[in-house]
């Protein structure tokens, strides 16, 4: 299993991760930006959605300013229902 790490994200939010029980980029992958994000907002209410963005385009393995408008207005839409 490889780390959090290994899809760009820094140690601050890979600690953040293992807090809300993702301990791995595989596991990242399988349940999504949204679903981590989800966890985060739980256990740090001050979490926002350029988190959601940065995981996404980690998950895709792309810079965040890649992720079309489509999927940014997707990402932001979801968040702002959460």
């Amino acid at each position: 299993m490889a780390a959090v790490t290994t899809l760009g994200l820094g140690k601050t939010m890979e600690k953040k991760l293992h807090a809300v029980g993702i301990h791995s980029a595989e596991e990242l992958t399988e349940i999504g930006s949204k679903q981590a994000v989800f966890r985060l907002k739980e256990k740090y209410p001050g979490t926002c959605v350029v988190i959601l963005y940065h995981l996404e385009a980690a998950i895709r393995g792309v810079e965040i300013k890649q992720l079309d408008e489509a999927s940014r207005a997707e990402l932001k839409a979801y968040f702002k229902q959460m």
